[in-house]
């Protein structure tokens, strides 16, 4: 599976929260691309003007990938994996 809609989730100290979304016309082809899309919805956000309780961010809009050789679950990179 690969998604194409990467949506960005800020909460603020104050409990105010925003999201923020880009979506491709193609599936996402790595962590590496799923990290870039992310800095850039997270950029305009800079300098943060009062605390972030939470920052997250989720892939939507699966799709099965086409490419039926490759099978590889993609690894967020986080400790214990």
């Amino acid at each position: 599976m690969t998604g194409r809609t990467v949506t960005l989730k800020v909460k603020y100290a104050d409990f105010q929260q925003i999201t923020r979304s880009r979506t491709n016309e193609r599936g996402l082809r790595g962590v590496e691309e799923l990290v870039g899309i992310a800095s850039v919805l997270l950029e305009p956000l800079f300098p943060v003007k009062k605390g972030v309780r939470l920052l997250g961010a989720t892939l939507s809009s699966l799709e099965p990938e086409r490419d039926e050789d490759d099978t590889r679950q993609l690894s967020l990179g986080l400790p214990g994996q």
